[in-house]
């Protein structure tokens, strides 16, 4: 029995090998801002709400938090800057249904993901690939009561009906976008149609906008009975994808400045109510076309981007206001040609060029414009107000909220401080930026490697931690995956902690490796 088992621990390994890696290019794999589910009380397997949850780290960083896989990098589609294009020469795998769903309930068991990140390559057409999708996460929620997260990539040429199923099963849908414009679509995708992926978004924000309807309305609602007739219950409002819907596009495959691509993200934000819209600098790949780039854009680049975005979504700024269509080249350190600056931030950016908004009055000035002011922070400018309610706000006050003071203060008044003539200096610009501008530094594949007493296995840090109650608006660079080394971490409590003080069970491939000295180490307590 022994000899049979080994192939197919080989094989499951392999094929998580090559299919974790080709899902590597989603970038929105956050775990959060779903429905609180939990198995208290021995019912089904699983829990959204996050608390002790175990994260292992890549050498780089990364958290990694869901299992993260194709169920197939065979595609029939031949995207350019895809590496599974149906003309690309990488090996090929593919799971079964019955390998996915056994796959998550091991790692889910040993306490390493809080649930599963599930795409696909197109096989033989959009619906056959879709149901594929949709009964794995139909035999997780129905079979096995898989109470964790679910995020299925889905595919816009698929039937409506598979969406709708798709939703009744998934915390979080997503359809990418893949390139800002149609023009760019058409080039580098034929076979992708951007009319049809936009009709998919309407599809989903109609059910998910429904779904939401119903369970306000059974929430307000009341139904009236007859004394001493029977309690009458409602029943239970639709649910359907309660985490929303979000995209992605890739940065940098084309000629498209960030002005558009901003003003892309604003009419999918405003049309289709996207929870996020990630962005993914484009990667050389392996046989690439001559119409692609050769080498990536800049990665503080995609980190601009994601910085504008916030500004858009919690700050008030419009995308034409962060990227004016009219931005000449200056010495402020503003965008030029639809392009944000590399060198400072965006917020920093458009204060250095509208000086004539400032010095803002900390004591006076609306919530609006507080949140303008570069180095403030939602939740500082928020304990500003209400300490303002009570007494003035002064320089020491901005020092316990722990702001960055040489950022905010050239650019506020207060009762104890008044810039000055600073805002008209002409060396204020380039004093910033270079108060901003990050340290340039070689990463290394072996940093960390050295002196630290986490548990290393196989390439990767294991740590115990717990996980914040919000984790969907982490820039998506941070939490990328490199699921393929999991798959051979031991189940001794010695070398990966739990919860329980039950044996974690082995996983099914039965890949165990060989015994790693690793120093015991004590439980960490949970916070309340």
């Amino acid at each position: 029995m022994t000899s049979q088992s080994i192939p197919d621990a080989d094989t499951t390994q392999r094929k998580l090998a090559i299919l974790a890696d080709a899902a590597k290019y989603d970038a929105s794999c956050s775990s959060s801002g779903t429905s609180k589910r939990n198995s208290v009380g021995g019912k089904g397997i699983g829990s959204t709400e996050g608390s002790g949850i175990c994260h292992s780290y890549a050498p780089d960083g990364r958290c990694i938090s869901l299992l993260k896989i194709l169920l197939t990098n065979f595609c029939t589609y031949d995207c350019l800057y895809c590496v599974n294009r149906v003309s690309s020469n990488v090996p090929r795998a593919r799971f079964s249904v019955d390998e996915v769903v056994n796959l998550t309930l091991d790692f889910y068991r040993r306490n390493c993901i809080e649930g599963l990140f599930l795409s696909s390559g197109i096989i033989q057409n959009p619906d056959y690939t879709m149901e594929q999708v949709v009964e794995v996460a139909r035999k997780l929620r129905e079979e096995h009561d898989f109470r964790g997260y679910i995020h299925l990539k889905t595919i816009p040429d698929a039937s409506a009906g598979l969406l709708a199923k798709a939703g009744k099963y998934a915390d979080r849908l997503s359809i990418n976008i893949e390139l800002p414009t149609q023009e760019s679509l058409q080039s580098l995708a034929p076979e992708k149609d951007g009319p049809a992926i936009r009709r998919s978004m309407a599809r989903l924000r109609l059910h998910i906008d429904d779904a939401k309807g119903a369970a306000l309305d059974q929430s307000r609602g009341s139904i009236i009975s007859m004394p001493l007739s029977r309690k009458v219950q409602r029943s239970t409002a639709p649910r359907f994808a309660p985490a929303g819907q979000s995209t992605q596009m890739i940065v940098g495959a084309d000629a498209t400045d960030d002005r558009t691509i901003l003003r892309a993200s604003a009419s999918l934000y405003s049309a289709y109510r996207m929870r996020r819209v990630y962005y993914s600098a484009f990667s050389p790949i392996p046989d690439a076309s001559a119409r692609l780039p050769l080498k990536q854009p800049p990665l503080m680049r995609e980190h601009r981007l994601y910085q504008a975005d916030w500004l858009i979504r919690f700050y008030g700024f419009s995308h034409d206001e962060i990227v004016p269509d009219d931005s000449p080249s200056n010495t402020d350190g503003a965008s030029t040609g639809g392009m944000l600056s590399l060198d400072m931030d965006p917020k920093l950016a458009w204060a250095l060029a509208h000086r004539e908004s400032f010095p803002v009055d900390v004591n006076k000035a609306p919530r609006e414009m507080l949140l303008r002011v570069p180095g403030l922070g939602v939740k500082a400018v928020v304990r500003i107000l209400q300490a303002r309610s009570v007494r003035l706000v002064r320089a020491d006050d901005l020092a316990r909220l722990h702001v960055p003071l040489k950022k905010v203060m050239p650019f506020v008044l207060l009762p104890d401080h008044h810039p000055g003539a600073t805002l008209d200096g002409n060396h204020l610009a380039s004093h910033l930026a270079a108060l901003v501008r990050p340290q340039q530094v070689q990463g290394s594949l072996f940093d960390g490697f050295d002196g630290t007493d986490e548990p290393l296995i196989n390439g990767l840090r294991h740590k115990r931690f717990v996980a914040s109650k919000d984790t969907s608006e982490l820039p998506a660079m941070h939490t990328l995956t490199a699921l393929p080394l999991l798959s051979t971490v031991r189940t001794d409590s010695t070398v990966f902690e739990t919860l329980d003080t039950l044996p974690a069970p082995a996983l099914t491939t039965g890949a165990i490796a060989p015994a790693i000295p690793v120093r015991p180490r004590a439980p960490l307590a949970l916070a309340a």
